[in-house]
């Protein structure tokens, strides 16, 4: 990774089907470039799901990324956004002895000053939730170590624009009148 380059957020709407993801990969692979997080889901068209990548490059390099991706057939529309255009979280769990939650009581005070919560806790274990940006779900990590996590997972980026409505809608709208036009 280049220190100048910056993290950009790539959403792809597809329909989906097998073998997409692994498409997508390649695209990012042949240039060299690390995929940093993915997350996909349904969305809020019928039928469309989302896929949220994250990748550190450079812009020229990611405008031909979005332009091989939106090449796939099953891709309807990709978009690049940087922090700046999105509202994002991530998702945090950690594993940590229930004995060490008992009998230390910083611990308590360390879910609580990083806004965490507890999920599940049994007489072996507690699992812990945080969500927020990879800098605070890494801090909290950075902190329970010493309590001897037994696990940990994080989430990829889950990513909303900050404009009043889906950039897919309106490229959807577009077509549509486009095809009625055409009729």
């Amino acid at each position: 990774m280049n220190p100048t380059d910056t993290l950009y957020t790539i959403a792809v709407f597809a329909e989906n089907h097998v073998g997409l993801l692994n498409q997508l990969s390649i695209i990012f692979t042949r240039r060299g470039l690390n995929l940093e997080s993915v997350t996909a889901s349904r969305c809020s068209i019928p039928g469309v799901h989302k896929m949220t990548l994250t990748c550190y490059s450079d812009r020229p390099t990611m405008e031909k990324v979005i332009k091989q991706i939106e090449k796939r057939i099953d891709v309807i529309r990709a978009f690049l956004y940087t922090d700046d255009d999105i509202v994002y979280q991530e998702v945090a769990l950690y594993k940590v002895p229930t004995e060490r939650l008992l009998h230390e009581q910083h611990l308590e005070e360390i879910i609580r000053r990083h806004n965490a919560r507890i999920l599940e806790l049994t007489p072996e274990y507690t699992v812990i939730e945080k969500t927020g940006h990879s800098d605070e779900t890494e801090a909290l990590f950075e902190e329970l170590k010493k309590y001897d996590i037994r696990q940990f997972v994080r989430t990829g980026r889950v990513a909303v624009t900050k404009s009043p409505m889906e950039h897919v809608d309106l490229y959807l709208r577009q077509q549509e009148e486009r095809q009625r036009s055409l009729s």
